[in-house]
């Protein structure tokens, strides 16, 4: 492997992989080092929404629930396959935001940000609407909104695809031990090899501050850190809604349809004081989103009802908000000066939905110094992997997979169509019978797409395979897992 590189990403979460796709696509020679895997940690960890962001329109962060608006339908567009819309239903609590302030709310969320193809809001009587149901009685109005769910992990995994079929070379499981200028370049040490670069990007998220250390520079912007909490309980309701729900202590909260058999809520903001490399669900915070749950629900819910949880830490700028939930979700990108030699982009903070322009500002500011990057931003309107069919039709992508594939029940058709779209074609081959794509594992998982996982997406471990590349853990039993992880190890 040639040890040079125009540029340097350290960090494989959603906005490292999003400027090493961009950076690519414009003729930059990139290298990504990743630690662990791919949306390891914070990306893999989020309510999987591609959204404004309702909530920070009361904190006055315009701008930033502006551009976020303006990415829901390119990011859309882009990923038809892992992005799909959501309509969230938001009862009006007596005592809580008056009726006037969540219209005013609503109808701002609908105008700023540029809607084409989403539907607006509409006012509904939860009586006479499906998402009232669940409900406890004395909920009477709500408002219907949208915003779009993503599959978080498989958004990392494709921007990564992507850098690769455009040349970059993605190192997983492969840390920086050090890294330093080397007159007009950065020389870098991993336990892969050296390697030298014209420019260097740190993509850290929560470890930016940690990265930055190990090269020996001084940041511009302090960190918070705060941990955000989900559990995954059985299925609530049977209705296609989400839920915005609000809390007497003004935070918020989802419940939101998750994988067929499941509901996903959350999330908490707690300020994460521990080790980043194992996050973790507080019992403190499993039961908040427990008694959050039963202050709406008809059916009461306890930690022991609850199947799974995850956490992660987001990486916010520290611009002083008194309380977590309101600490900005916008980010910093800070370019060094031309004088300290090779280039050092440090990223700050962001979120999933604004990857996109993130990374997009990033490289259009590395560009000015680093003459590789030679094409025009291009990321807009470019589909990643598997993602090249119309948004609304990966129904119809699903049926046709099942036109091929008899054996494909409606469900796991869908399924497979949501995770890979038009890639799906790769590890399904010619199969006319389920024998033909191998050991079946259960829960649709067949070795012949754990084979792809590892073949074309760095997957390495059942971990890897069951929660993020997919969420089939959740429908597998203790030995069916086991039995992926048995199959890893001795592939």
């Amino acid at each position: 492997m040639d040890d040079f590189f125009d540029l340097a990403v350290i960090g494989g979460g959603v906005n490292g992989a999003g400027i090493a796709r961009d950076a690519a696509g414009r003729g930059a020679k990139v290298l990504l080092l990743e630690a662990g895997d791919l949306a390891g940690r914070t990306s893999s960890a989020s309510t999987k929404l591609i959204h404004g962001g309702l909530r920070y329109l009361e904190h006055y962060e315009f701008a930033l629930v502006r551009e976020a608006l303006g990415e829901r339908e390119r990011l859309w567009k882009i990923a038809p396959h892992i992005i799909h819309p959501m309509r969230f239903v938001l009862p009006h609590v007596e005592g809580l935001r008056p009726v006037w302030m969540l219209r005013l709310g609503l109808w701002l969320y609908d105008h700023i940000g540029g809607r084409k193809l989403l539907p607006k809001t509409r006012t509904i009587a939860l009586a006479r609407h499906p998402a009232g149901a669940p409900l406890k009685q004395g909920f009477a109005t709500g408002f219907e909104y949208s915003d779009c769910w993503v599959d978080d992990a498989r958004l990392v995994v494709l921007n990564a695809m992507d850098a690769t079929e455009r040349g970059a070379t993605v190192l997983t499981r492969t840390p920086m031990t050090s890294a330093r200028r080397d007159g007009e370049h950065w020389s870098i040490e991993t336990p892969a090899g050296n390697f030298r670069a014209a420019a260097l990007v740190n993509a850290g998220g929560p470890a930016v501050l940690k990265v930055l250390g190990a090269l020996k520079e001084k940041g511009d912007y302090g960190m918070r850190l705060v941990r955000g909490s989900h559990i995954v309980v059985r299925k609530l309701f049977d209705h296609p809604f989400a839920y915005f729900f609000q809390l007497p202590d003004e935070r918020i909260f989802f419940a939101i349809p998750y994988e067929q058999d499941f509901t996903l809520i959350g999330t908490t903001d707690a300020e994460h004081k521990g080790p980043l490399d194992h996050v973790e669900a507080s019992a403190e915070e499993i039961a908040y989103l427990c008694q959050g749950v039963n202050r709406y629900f008809a059916t009461a819910i306890s930690p022991s009802d609850v199947v799974w949880t995850y956490a992660g830490v987001r990486p916010l700028v520290d611009d002083g908000s008194g309380k977590p939930e309101a600490a900005t979700r916008g980010y910093r990108l800070d370019l060094s000066e031309e004088e300290e030699g090779a280039p050092l982009l440090s990223v700050y903070g962001g979120k999933i939905t604004t990857y996109r322009h993130l990374a997009e500002e990033a490289v259009n500011m590395l560009a000015e110094r680093c003459t590789a990057m030679v094409g025009p931003a291009w990321t807009t309107s470019q589909p990643l992997p598997g993602g090249d069919f119309a948004v609304g039709e990966v129904e119809a992508l699903a049926r046709q997979m099942q036109a091929r594939h008899a054996f494909l029940g409606d469900a796991e058709a869908l399924r497979i169509a949501r995770a890979y779209g038009t890639r799906a074609s790769r590890w399904l081959g010619q199969a006319k019978q389920r024998s033909d794509l191998g050991q079946d594992f259960g829960a649709g998982l067949s070795q012949a797409e754990v084979d792809y996982l590892c073949e074309a997406e760095w997957a390495q471990t059942a971990e890897d395979v069951l929660w993020r590349r997919s969420k089939l853990g959740l429908h597998m039993s203790d030995a069916q897992r086991a039995a992926v992880a048995d199959y890893l190890v001795k592939r």
